[in-house]
């Protein structure tokens, strides 16, 4: 026996030994024919570059997974992103979600809120409650978890440069709530650098912004040890345009900016790197974005391990959380959205995501109607429990083109970090203009390709109906809202103790000036009812805010 298949026999037989400690499912794991699936396929003889490239799940690189026995052992959370109009009514719909099987939730604030705005702030007016959820204050967030325990469920937060005061407003309920910190699971995107690079809703500039970032991992690396500090976003850079190769790369390049960041805090890299998770699109083209999957984990482990000298396991997997593309989704027969999203979620699957939302077909008309979002969901049920993939991990591993996609993708990722090292790295090609460049070159290719119907897009270019008309309810937020939530920020200011506030807000000012971190004064001005505007404001003093370059 060579010394290879020596090695490649002792690393099957540990692996062995760890599966056989995971917890299993009580379920049939065989085809819908009674055959019988293997937990995992792989090389017999162990191909010469089989540990080095693809290895076991659970043990690097984790190209197969990072969980020894992946689905068998406990299914992705389907977490459905929700949120709409006024606290009251998103509150409902989580609990109606919650009643059909989902597992998480994900809460979608309004524009103001992104920009860091109160609803009767001039800026604010005609949005509140379109986009998503209005959350202004810590009454708000009160009504929006109102019955539902945060210590029991996992709440994923999609904001980001006001990440800080919405943390704050959770942990101020959490407290009331009578949860303990420890026992918060979530994540909380906070992927400024992403915002700078593609989604556009930043407030302060670059490297203050960076700061806060920091002040959060150190927090809730204290205080929150189940908590993902940063979803590195690459969803917006993908629904901004770029390719699958750009998402990966200006993705992973992001969250290697994060921990340099954290490590030049002078917080030790194992201590804050477990709790970073990464957000990915999942795209129509099936083969590619599985790929793309895998290839992430196989560097995001290399480099943590090799170049940032992390020691712990833990630091080198790459967890994810999987929404399918909402740029794919088409307003003409929206009807194929729900097949469009089934494929893009079977993808994400078998990339082995460890959180999954599924697009309702409705979304590019309008936020989600509830029988909209139901539909959506039982995709994720569908995939789940019938039809066979959640049986094995892995199982294209080892077809020729899954394998030369994931190494491609890997290699021409790898180009890009280079590129971005030779700028000076991520903050410095931002400032430069690069990403956006870069995306903007993609975006633009991919719409010629359409143009020459090079490219189908089904209802859109090729396949379409004459004098359609589009038959399906579409949710409608109406002025009411915004008036609503105009009605109770005024109540706020007019029965809270101001003299408290203003000291609370005083205080976040002095500590904006040194470097103090700033979660607990945030925490406390929340408590005196502060509001989402008004501690931004604050930190506005200090911080200022941030212009663009612009690039053609």
């Amino acid at each position: 026996m060579s010394k290879q298949l020596e090695l490649f026999r002792e690393k099957e037989a540990q692996w062995k030994q760890e599966v056989a400690s995971e917890p299993v499912r009580d379920y049939d794991f065989r085809t819908v024919s009674c055959e019988e699936v293997d937990l995992l396929y792989y090389p017999p003889q162990g191909e010469n570059d089989y540990l080095e490239q693809l290895g076991f799940p659970g043990q690097y690189p984790y190209t197969r997974g990072i969980h020894a026995n992946m689905y068998r052992g406990k299914l992705w959370t389907m977490r459905q992103f929700a949120g709409f109009g006024t606290p009251e009514e998103t509150n409902r719909r989580y609990h109606f979600l919650m009643e059909q099987g989902q597992t998480g939730l994900s809460v979608a604030y309004d524009m103001p809120t992104l920009m860091g705005y109160d609803p009767d702030h001039p800026f604010s007016l005609g949005e509140v409650g379109k986009c998503g959820v209005s959350v202004a204050s810590l009454k708000d967030m009160e009504i929006l978890f109102d019955g539902i325990d945060l210590g029991e469920i996992s709440v994923s937060q999609t904001i980001n440069g006001p990440a800080i005061v919405l943390l704050a407003f959770y942990i101020a309920v959490a407290e009331k709530q009578g949860v303990p910190l420890e026992k918060l699971r979530g994540t909380l995107q906070n992927d400024i650098l992403k915002e700078f690079i593609a989604q556009k809703e930043w407030i302060f500039p670059p490297e203050p912004s960076m700061r806060i970032i920091t002040d959060m991992m150190a927090y809730c690396m204290d205080h929150m040890p189940k908590f993902n500090t940063i979803s590195i976003s690459g969803y917006h850079i993908r629904e901004a345009g770029s390719t699958a190769v750009q998402e990966l790369a200006f993705t992973l390049a992001d969250g290697f900016t994060y921990v340099e960041y954290g490590i030049k805090a002078g917080l030790d890299v194992d201590s804050f790197a477990p709790r970073l998770s990464f957000f990915f699109n999942s795209h129509l083209d099936f083969f590619e974005e599985i790929a793309k999957f895998r290839a992430a984990r196989r560097i995001w482990a290399r480099r943590m391990k090799e170049k940032y000298h992390a020691k712990d396991p833990r630091s080198w997997k790459l967890r994810f959380h999987t929404q399918t593309a909402g740029c794919s989704l088409t307003a003409q027969q929206p009807e194929n959205n729900i097949s469009r999203t089934a494929f893009q979620a079977l993808a994400a699957v078998l990339g082995g995501t460890q959180s999954l939302h599924t697009n309702s077909m409705d979304e590019t008309l309008a936020l989600p109607s509830e029988k909209a979002a139901e539909i959506a969901l039982r995709t994720q049920q569908l995939i789940a429990y019938e039809t066979g993939v959640a049986n094995t991990i892995d199982p294209l591993g080892g077809s020729w083109f899954i394998e030369s996609l994931t190494n491609r993708m890997e290699s021409e990722a790898e180009a890009y970090f280079q590129q971005i090292d030779n700028m000076g790295g991520v903050i410095p090609a931002i400032e430069a203009g690069f990403f956006q460049h870069e995306i903007a070159k993609a975006a633009a290719q991919y719409q010629k390709l359409v143009d020459k119907k090079q490219r189908i897009v089904v209802g859109v270019n090729a396949f379409t109906k004459a004098d359609e008309k589009i038959d399906i309810p579409i949710l409608k937020i109406g002025h009411e809202v915004e008036e609503k939530q105009q009605r109770l920020i005024r109540q706020i200011r007019e029965e809270r103790d101001e003299r408290k506030t203003q000291d609370a807000l005083v205080a976040i000012k002095k500590a904006c000036s040194t470097r103090e971190n700033l979660m607990p004064r945030i925490i406390e001005a929340a408590k005196t009812y502060a509001t989402l505007g008004e501690i931004v404001a604050a930190m506005k003093t200090e911080f200022g805010e941030w212009q663009e370059t612009t690039v053609i």
